[in-house]
């Protein structure tokens, strides 16, 4: 079989990307991934493995490459007619902030050249709702709320919204592109990264609760949205990918419920929160070790914001998971890795 391949998906080792690569696979017999570290191809091996469709994973072609490396994506690029550009860097850690700059904003620049350069004929990004302001005029946020320089705006969300810019330059030279916006993402295989961390805390009985509220999403319908929009005629449009508004407060209590633990019972406050992340933050310098709370992160759990994904629901007739089902199956199979690491252990 060739290796050509008329799809590519950047971030392929991530938690979006590797879910992404599952759905893609059983409907193409070539899609052109790109990785960085070789090790990380194995999660993607074992997100395989949650939908039993592991004889899909030969269909992925890797290739090596850095969205930096202009050389190398240009290579990978070779037949491809669609791109996923799923690859990011996600830190709230102002240590960070060159690399996001580089990776978030640089990185997006050279794939949508090379989109352009080699006649891509659709491309779609990943952003988040951090790019979105946080000051609605109604009570829900919308893709109308455009981006406000001076609202609270942090690395992370500035670097986003830099590569949503290179997107939309893009889309005037010719490009047909869809940006997606997803909320707090869940999702299985990456157990001790970002939002896996859920669940992992969970499981050591974390007792810390916030009642700020944010919109969630399941990394499955994530996938799913964005391959109806690149299937579909929609072009040149945002929509943000929001299944429910909760508080941390009912998410963190589902999650420990999910896992049969105890259900988090210490009230956060902003006073508590702010000596937390200063506390964090000094432990950080200390030991090299990244913080496991930050200025951001903290301001964020305690902030009140509500998403609409109404644009999306309606231009491809798309449902949401409901929140409590995808932690549900999220909890099971958190479980069934836990059972899976032990036994390895033992034998």
């Amino acid at each position: 079989m060739s290796n050509k391949s008329n799809i590519l998906v950047t971030g392929g080792t991530g938690l979006v990307g590797s879910h992404l690569l599952v759905l893609l696979t059983e409907q193409y017999p070539k899609v052109t991934a790109i990785y960085r570290n070789e090790a990380r191809i194995e999660k993607v091996k074992h997100v395989f493995s949650y939908y039993d469709k592991q004889d899909f994973f030969q269909n992925i072609n890797w290739i090596k490459a850095d969205i930096l490396d202009i050389p190398a994506l240009e290579a990978a690029f070779d037949g491809v007619n669609q791109v996923y550009h799923c690859a990011a860097k996600v830190s709230f850690a102002e240590k960070d902030e060159a690399l996001m700059r580089k990776v978030n904003i640089e990185g997006t620049a050279n794939i949508v050249n090379i989109s352009l350069s080699k006649n891509v004929n659709k491309l779609c990004y990943v952003s988040s709702i951090a790019t979105l302001d946080k000051k609605p005029k109604n009570d829900l946020i919308t893709e109308e709320n455009e981006w406000n320089p001076e609202s609270n705006n942090y690395d992370y969300a500035i670097t986003k919204y830099g590569g949503e810019m290179e997107v939309w330059r893009a889309s005037q030279e010719g490009l047909s592109v869809i940006i997606v916006k997803p909320g707090v993402i869940l999702g299985p295989g990456y157990w001790g990264e970002n939002t896996g961390r859920f669940f992992s805390n969970a499981a050591n009985n974390y007792p810390f609760y916030t009642e700020g509220m944010t919109g969630f999403v399941g990394v499955q319908d994530v996938v799913k949205s964005m391959v109806k929009l690149m299937e579909s005629e929609v072009n040149n449009e945002a929509f943000i990918l929001v299944a429910e508004n909760k508080t941390y407060k009912e998410v963190l209590t589902q999650i420990a419920k999910s896992i049969k633990t105890k259900t988090p019972y210490i009230k956060v406050n902003s006073f508590t929160a702010n000596l937390a992340w200063r506390f964090s933050n000094m432990v950080s310098l200390l030991t090299g070790k990244k913080p496991l709370i930050t200025k951001q992160t903290a301001k964020s759990s305690l902030s009140i914001t509500r998403y609409s994904s109404e644009k999306l629901e309606k231009a491809i007739n798309f449902s949401f998971t409901p929140i409590h089902q995808v932690i549900n199956g999220l909890g099971r199979l958190f479980l069934q890795d836990k059972i899976l690491k032990m036994n390895q252990k033992l034998s």
